[in-house]
């Protein structure tokens, strides 16, 4: 059956996964701009828990997962899936708390960055990889303004990449035993993981009218419409495309700041998002041939 697939995806099906996860970028971006004004009512870990619950109500009302029967087995990728998102989303807002959302983006990708190299099986791929890796390190803070950067901060941003390379592997695994049915899914673990922790630090503030008007917008934006998106790229891309082509993320974010918060690039970051957009579309046309090309068959 996966034979079969793969002899059907051609270099024009390739761009709808790839066009999906761009728009999930953007769409991801957006929103962790939105939920950065909960964070004075809530905390990060209340918007957390918000967004995620807010995400899994709306996906499983959509995709109907209760439909499926699951064994004992196959929940066991879900359940991996789930925590992972749960882990990657608590720790990522938590870093944005104090930390500028582009350098939190940056620090956070050393988790695909890693997922990347490590599945790379062509010396084309590190390439791409290097080239991805020295846009980050120019967005990365040197010299004096080394000093802004929270430390703790920085742990949360790397400990959330750590949990993104977890998520790329068991997304990759739940998608293809579950379909589209796993980001639902998975998002209704990640939301009993993460809810009793932000119940705890925020209370009965998350039930304020306001406060949950925002949460439908941030889940939608963060949650509901990525996740889907992704899912659906990571059923169809290698491990390694996806990963370096999630290096364009520090440049969505980039993007996002500009035109939605005016936040103003020097010439050297612009240089380094520039570098990025090369890797990923590197990346893209090396997986195009990859796929064109019939796969050797292995017989170990």
């Amino acid at each position: 059956m996966t034979t079969a697939i793969r002899q059907a995806e051609t270099p024009a099906t390739l761009l709808i996964p790839i066009a999906a996860l761009i728009v999930a970028m953007l769409s991801f971006t957006s929103g962790a701009s939105v939920a950065k004004q909960l964070f004075p009512i809530i905390g990060a870990q209340g918007t957390t828990a918000l967004r995620l619950s807010i995400g899994a109500l709306i996906l499983v009302a959509v995709l109907r997962p209760w439909r499926v029967r699951l064994s004992a087995t196959s929940w066991q990728s879900i359940v991996f899936y789930g925590l992972a998102m749960g882990g990657m989303n608590l720790l990522f807002y938590m870093s944005i708390h104090t930390l500028p959302l582009g350098i939190a983006i940056a620090l956070e990708f050393t988790g695909p960055l890693t997922v990347a190299i490590l599945s790379s099986r062509r010396k084309i791929d590190l390439l791409w990889v290097a080239l991805a890796a020295g846009g980050l390190l120019l967005l990365l803070p040197f010299g004096d303004s080394i000093a802004n950067v929270d430390p703790l901060g920085a742990m949360f941003a790397l400990g959330a990449g750590g949990c993104w390379a977890l998520y790329i592997i068991a997304g990759k695994r739940a998608g293809q035993e579950h379909g589209a049915l796993a980001a639902s899914l998975g998002m209704v673990v990640a939301a009993i993981a993460v809810a009793p922790i932000g119940f705890a630090h925020a209370g009965m503030a998350l039930f304020q009218p306001d406060v949950l008007l925002i949460g439908v917008v941030v889940a939608i934006l963060s949650s509901a419409f990525p996740y889907t998106l992704e899912m659906f790229a990571l059923r169809h891309l290698p491990a390694q495309t996806y990963g370096t082509l999630t290096s364009g993320e520090p440049a969505a974010g980039a993007m996002v700041g500009l035109l939605l918060l005016g936040e103003a690039l020097p010439l050297l970051q612009w240089c380094a998002i520039a570098m990025i957009v090369a890797a990923s579309v590197g990346a893209t046309m090396t997986a195009m041939r990859n796929r064109s090309a019939p796969e050797p068959l292995n017989l170990a």
